[in-house]
């Protein structure tokens, strides 16, 4: 069986989608394959060189292209179809439109249907288009697999496809975030991001569902009595409607007139555990997830997490996390993360727990429950 792979997500700096892939790639690579299962990779742009997957079972091809739609709806569909593969895996929200042979998709959320409001439209293109495409390719698809049971319930909601072809397939924390107790380690990524004591963390792409400006408004307000903490942002600034973030935190800053918030648009894999287990606390509040990654993560590191109730957060956090039921509300965002950093039964609790959620999760049985959907095609 031959499996192509829509793999242009991994190029570049990875995000959501590419961090997903490759951690079911990576499994895929350990497991005792059958000798006629075959992938074919196809990039956009570049083969990356930190793949580490065998070239007996993975063949890797370069397209070449420039733009995203001109990769997947041309020169993917002419690719898959020369190789004659079985199934196509479009692990990213789309497929080729054009394409009549056997399509396996994953839709990691449908924010763009279900709540249009919150969502980024990175153009106007993609506001007319994204949605129509989407879910084309779902009603086309064989197979839709989605991380959580609210996804899968979002799709069956929106897209009207019959319930036995979506899959729920959970999400993991990757093995190398787990708790880092070397202390010259903690104190090497702090010094690195400028971090001179304790400090509260937010990762991820910077959207206006996430509300950053209220987090760091509540930061803003217990600072002056939690003068030894900093708070460390993550992630580049996609709001829409712009918001200035950087704005925000050098207005903070002077008002507090020292440097108590950070911010970076991105770090290597390698720092993000380190930076995970130095946290004192992850703050990630979100009106719409489909899975919600950072939070297994940081609770995989043993770091305490204030979070929103709402999509498919619970399932993900359980009963480890500390809940702001409005994630507009400034006082009561600055009680919940006040309480997470002071209250020293509460964030043994939190961390006992989170580590317990966090091993119910496995990419092991990601990868598989993964593989034994696309198989099962016909």
């Amino acid at each position: 069986m031959k499996i192509g792979i829509d793999a242009h997500n991994l190029e570049g700096q990875r995000t959501g989608v590419g961090r997903v892939l490759i951690s079911i790639l990576q499994q895929w690579n350990k497991f005792d394959l059958p000798q006629s299962i075959k992938f074919i990779l196809y990039f956009k742009k570049e083969i990356p060189d930190d793949l580490e997957l065998s070239d007996s079972i993975f063949v890797k091809k370069l397209l070449k292209a420039q733009s995203n739609a001109f990769f997947v709806h041309w020169l993917l569909h002419r690719a898959a179809k020369k190789d004659n593969v079985d199934i196509l895996f479009c692990s990213g929200y789309v497929a080729p439109l054009f394409y009549q042979g056997k399509i396996a998709l994953t839709l990691h959320d449908i924010i763009y249907q279900a709540r249009p409001d919150l969502y980024n439209w990175p153009s106007f293109w993609d506001k007319i288009l994204l949605k129509k495409v989407s879910r084309m390719a779902a009603q086309k698809a064989k197979i839709i697999l989605t991380p959580s049971e609210f996804s899968k319930k979002e799709v069956l909601k929106h897209y009207q496809v019959e319930p036995e072809k979506v899959f729920n397939v959970p999400l993991a924390a990757d093995e190398s975030f787990k708790q880092i107790t070397d202390q010259n380690k903690l104190a090497e990524v702090k010094n690195k991001y400028q971090i001179k004591d304790k400090f509260i963390f937010y990762v991820g792409s910077i959207f206006n569902r996430r509300h950053l400006p209220e987090t760091i408004k509540a930061f803003g307000r217990l600072a002056p009595k939690l003068p030894n903490y900093q708070f460390l942002i993550v992630g580049a600034n996609h709001t829409s409607p712009f918001i200035n973030i950087d704005g925000l935190i050098r207005q903070a800053n002077k008002q507090l007139n020292r440097p108590a918030i950070l911010r970076q648009d991105y770090l290597t894999g390698q720092d993000l555990a380190a930076l995970y287990s130095a946290a004192d606390l992850l703050v990630w509040l979100s009106d719409y997830e489909g899975f919600g990654l950072p939070i297994l993560e940081s609770m995989a590191c043993g770091t305490p997490v204030v979070t929103s109730p709402v999509a498919s957060i619970p399932e993900v956090a359980g009963q480890a996390a500390i809940y702001v039921q409005d994630n507009s509300n400034i006082d009561e965002i600055s009680e919940a993360i006040y309480r997470g950093l002071t209250d020293q039964q509460l964030r043994q609790d939190l961390i006992k727990r989170g580590l317990t959620q966090a091993k119910k999760f496995s990419w092991q049985r990601c990868a598989r429950k993964t593989l034994d959907a696309l198989v099962s095609i016909r």
